[in-house]
């Protein structure tokens, strides 16, 4: 047995309630399991919840993944932003409120290496706070380089722990090292990053198995990457260039089931939620479980500020071509659809009108430094 393998099918105490808690149930039963889980997360967050934003750096990727916009097949409008069009972007979002950002980009040495990321990093860290990154897998030195920079915050999701299915989602590039990428937060880990987020993306295969290796995955990184704080994302598929259709989908009952299972058996564990939700949706699951959610997102390069627009290059197949002239007024093309479109200041309003506290910062260097 591989030690990937040791890891997915491990079980314990706390893997076996999890289980259990994931197994048909009544609708009586879902609401006591609700009930409980919020109460578990007052106990262990308060009325608090973590704001964020992402903050496309680049749609360019090297891979071939079936269910995503960026795939390198798909004939879509890319760009790279500059470093200085970085800054403008995180200005706007540092104008809206945002003290905590994620840097995601698409996976492709040729245009996110050679020090762009931490020169992105660098030049943010005097006006934001707490960094993020959602890049390609790297090795623990890459990391500690990042985080020397500045950052602060390592997410990678492992899409599907379905080795089969992986294998099928994945046809060509790097990604397609099922191991490599399993490995990711634990070499995250030891180059220095304090706060680590995972995660799979449901709709790929069946959500009670694909839930219940996220969370034996969970537990081992708890146990061995124990100085770190973890998040843990359920992302659900959602429209986007190429129209994949998820053969699996998580209804809405089932979604709630396993968010309420995840924050019982895993308590102090954060749970993020992002606007792939619609509107009705994330507030209903407010008080349920969740402590942490992006508002006010884009999804695409340049998306708050209309930045990059005049470097727009059309992709087919891998191959760039010019563009049409009309390009530019549409701008770069986005990883996939969001449904929660209102601005991050409707989300703090509708926060507060809720009882909870929109925590805009929750970090700074100089808590070191002190």
């Amino acid at each position: 047995m591989s030690p990937a393998t040791s890891i997915l099918t491990s079980t314990s105490p706390v893997l076996r309630r999890f289980a259990a808690l994931l197994e048909s149930r009544t609708d009586t039963q879902i609401e006591t399991l609700a009930r409980e889980s919020a109460a578990v997360t007052r106990r262990h967050f308060g009325n608090t919840i973590r704001l964020f934003a992402p903050l496309y750096l680049s749609n360019e990727c090297i891979n071939n993944c079936a269910y995503c916009g960026f795939s390198r097949d798909n004939a879509i409008l890319r760009v790279t932003l500059e470093v200085d069009s970085v800054v403008k972007e995180a200005r706007h979002l540092a104008a809206e409120g945002f003290r905590n950002i994620l840097l995601v980009a698409g996976e492709h040495p040729k245009f996110v290496s050679n020090g762009y990321l931490e020169r992105c990093v660098r030049a943010l860290v005097p006006e934001i706070p707490s960094i993020s990154l959602e890049v390609a897998p790297m090795e623990a030195p890459e990391y500690a380089t990042l985080v020397g920079a500045g950052a602060e915050g390592l997410i990678v999701y492992q899409e599907t722990y379905n080795r089969e299915v992986y294998a099928e989602m994945h046809t060509a590039g790097p990604k397609k090292d099922f191991d490599w990428r399993l490995a990711c937060p634990e070499r995250a880990y030891a180059g220095g990053f304090r706060r680590i987020g995972v995660g799979a993306l449901f709709g790929l295969t069946d959500w009670r198995t694909e839930a219940q290796a996220l969370a034996a995955h969970l537990a081992h990184l708890l146990r061995t990457c124990w100085k770190a704080q973890f998040t843990v994302s359920l992302p659900r598929l959602r429209p986007c260039a190429g129209n994949f259709a998820p053969a699996h989908p998580l209804p809405d009952r089932e979604f709630i089931q396993l968010i309420c299972a995840l924050r019982i058996c895993f308590p102090e564990v954060g749970i993020v939620l992002s606007t792939r939700e619609p509107a009705p949706l994330r507030d209903a699951l407010l008080p349920l479980g969740i402590t942490m959610m992006s508002a006010g997102s884009h999804t695409e390069p340049g998306g708050y500020t209309g930045q990059g627009r005049e470097d727009l290059h059309l992709t087919v197949r891998g191959k760039a071509l010019a563009p049409a002239d009309s390009a530019a007024d549409a701008g770069a093309t986005g990883q996939f659809e969001i449904a929660d479109e209102r601005s991050a200041a409707e989300v703090a309003s509708l926060l507060r009108a809720r009882g909870f506290e929109a925590v805009w910062k929750d970090w700074d260097a100089a808590i070191l430094a002190s």
